[in-house]
Formats: structure tokens, sequence, C-alpha cells
């Protein structure tokens, strides 16, 4: 067994770590400074120290790694996984500054797979630029949305144009106003088979008819540092019909293409972010004295970060194991590993974070250290692209029926 990465990924690996040490860390304070003096504090993309950091990207190769093929830098899973660990140590700042966000890597992948040749004129391209942003419209308030079939909205053919009724909410990025097209997935054949009524279509952000509603909050948090999250109305929205990505009842399979390497970029971040809590909850250990010694010679704080270590190798063989086969054998065959690490890797994270905010006191629950923000954003991933409950279900299900075909 080889656990070592390969040449290029170690080198990319090299140069990213730099980039992050001369870069992007200093960046951190400067970001936050001019974010808070936009006049549209949710236009994040237009901070000037981010389109520093995105030319110094570019200069260096670290320009749309997450991307194979001819549109990218045409990595692996296994290749891009421990760079996008490198992404999650600076959350808000990394993943922007390298083009490597959520959700434009999702509906970057989308076009560059299923798009047309005009989609990916019109779309792909200033995406794959940085020029504009993006947003995926897909959870809805008024259904469970845990269960994709239950999607509401409704996606009609009308002559040469589609209609779109519906409401949104969760729309990660979109009140960003560089978020120029939403890929909007509803309904557009109810009585087909369940899995077959969804589609997928492209609705830029101007068209009549689409109302931003308002800004949803985390634990508090607006995230306007990647645009927020939005509840957004559909209202007879009309567009094109050749604005259909791929073709009418594709949208269920599409999505979960979509899922795939997103579960690992995701789980790899959250490695990085795991990372950076141990090297904050060591430090603050070593630095405050309680009851008469240093909290990093108290046995439950050395527990803490013992078992943090211990957990963290874990999942990350784990991760890059599923990464692999979906390199090896496709997502499909990985798809028991795909499911393990999107149960495994918020659980793990959100412990290591929950930790490191105990050890820092009050303090870890303020915005004096990134842990609080850091432990609502992961504890989102228990919802995000599924619930844990979902895929524990799944997972099991598959497990029973392997385990009763080795029976007999």
């Amino acid at each position: 067994m080889d656990f070592g990465f390969d040449e290029r990924t170690e080198e990319l690996r090299t140069v990213l770590v730099e980039f992050m040490d001369a870069h992007v860390y200093p960046a951190e304070a400067v970001y936050s400074e001019q974010l808070a003096a936009l006049e549209d504090r949710w236009a994040w993309s237009t901070v000037p120290v981010l389109a520093e950091l995105r030319a110094e990207a570019k200069a260096r190769g670290l320009w749309n790694l997450f991307l194979p093929g001819e549109h990218g830098a045409g990595l692996t899973n296994l290749q891009y996984a421990p760079l996008a660990e490198v992404t999650g140590r600076s959350l808000a700042l990394a993943p922007a500054a390298l083009n490597c966000s959520a959700p434009d890597t999702g509906n970057m992948e989308v076009l560059a797979t299923f798009g047309t040749p005009e989609q990916q004129k019109r779309w792909l391209r200033p995406l794959l630029d940085g020029q504009i942003r993006s947003s995926f419209a897909m959870t809805e308030p008024d259904v469970a949305s845990s269960d994709a079939t239950n999607i509401a909205t409704r996606i009609e053919r009308d002559g040469d144009e589609y209609v779109i009724n519906g409401r949104k909410w969760w729309i990660t990025g979109a009140l960003n106003p560089q978020a120029e097209i939403f890929i909007v997935m509803g309904k557009t054949d109810p009585a087909a088979d369940r899995h077959r009524q969804q589609s997928m279509i492209l609705v830029p952000r101007d068209t009549p008819g689409v109302t931003i509603v308002r800004g949803m909050e985390i634990f508090g948090y607006d995230d306007h540092n990647h645009g927020g999250h939005a509840e957004i109305v559909f209202s007879d929205v009309r567009v094109p019909a050749e604005n259909l990505i791929g073709g009418e009842g594709e949208g269920f399979a599409i999505a979960q293409a979509r899922l795939g390497p997103g579960r690992i970029h995701h789980c790899m971040r959250s490695i990085g972010l795991a990372e950076r809590a141990i090297e904050l909850m060591c430090e603050r250990a070593d630095s405050r004295v309680a009851f008469g010694k240093p909290l990093a010679e108290q046995g439950v704080i050395r527990d803490w970060i013992a078992e943090a270590r211990v957990r963290i190798e874990q999942l990350r063989l784990l991760v890059l194991k599923a990464a692999w086969l979906m390199d090896t054998v496709g997502n499909k065959a990985a798809h028991t590993e795909i499911q393990a690490i999107k149960i495994a890797t918020p659980a793990t994270v959100e412990w290591i974070i929950d930790k490191a905010i105990q050890v820092h006191g009050a303090g870890g629950l303020s915005q004096d250290f990134p842990l609080a923000a850091a432990f609502a954003g992961i504890r989102t991933l228990r919802f995000a692209d599924g619930p844990d409950e979902v895929h524990k279900n799944a997972l099991a299900r598959a497990e029973l029926a392997r385990q009763r075909s080795r029976r007999g």
C-alpha cells in the first residue's frame, strides 16, 4: 500500500502551502476590514485584496484546481483532495482565491459535463475566469428537501420557453450581486417515474419574476463573506427552452453526479479546518494557566488533543480512499465510501472544533476567534447534500444486503 502523493500533487501542494503562508493568512484580517467597508456587504467577491490573491494564484498555476478535464487543471479526485485540505485552513478566503469555492465548483462541473456548447460559452467560460459567480437553487421551504423527489417547483414548457414557478431557500451565494446565473431544479413532469420528474434549467439573475426575499442566518451568522444564503421566489419566470441542462427528466441524475466530487471537496476542506482548530487548541493550551498549571498539562485537555489527532488521521484516510475509488472504479462503485465520508466528516470535525472552543473558554464563543463561526458552518454539513440520517439509512440498507448475500 502506498500512502504517498504523486509528484504533481506534491509540487502543487508545495506551491499552495507557500502561497497560503505568504499571501492568504496575512490577508485574512485585511479581507475582513475591506469587507466591512463595502457599500454592498454581500458583494464579497469585489473585495480588493481578493482580486490581488486571485492574480497571485493564477500566476502560480493554482487556478481551477478542482475541475478535471480540458476546462480545469486536469487533476484526479485523489490529486485534488490534499490541495482542498490546505485551502480549508482559511475557508472564507483560500477557496475563493483559487476559484475553487462552492457552489460555483459544482455548477461549473455541471456545465462542463452536461452543458451545451452555447451554455458553456455564455456561463461556464466567465465562471472559469472568475468574472461572475453562480448559485444552485434546489432546497425548498415547503417540502422535506432531504428527499429530492419532493421538489415542488414547476418548470413547464410553453412554446419556445420554459416557465418556472416555485420558492427556494438556503440558496448559497445568491445575495451576491455577482451571482449572475442560477441553476434551478424543478419538476417538468410530475407524472413520470419519481426519479425522472425533475429537470435543471439556467435562470439569469435579472430575469423578470426572480425575487430575492431575504437572507437566511445560521446560528446568527449571515455568511455575507461568501454571499449568504437566500430565499428566492420564482414567479412566472420565463427563460428560453435552450436554457434546459441536458434533457427533461435528467435533473435528479445530474444532481447525483454533482454531489460526488463535491463531497470530496467539502470533506477535505473540513479536515483542513479541523487541523487549524487543533493548532489553535494547542496554542491556547500552552498559553493559559488554570489551577496552578498550564492547560497543556491538564489530563483532560491532553486527552482531547490526542483524540483529535487520532480522529482526524482516521477521517483523512477514509476520504482519500473514497477519492481513490472514485478515480479507479467510478462514483457508483464508490457510493458506500462517499456516503461514509458524508456521515463521518461533520461529526468528527464538529467534535474537534467543540473541544477547541472549550479550551478557549468564553473567548471561543466570541468573534475574537474563528471557532464559533467554524462550528456553525460545520454543523450545516449534517444537512447539506442530504441529512446524516438519510445516508446512514442507505448505508445500512446496503450493508444488510451485502451480509445477506454472503449468507446465501
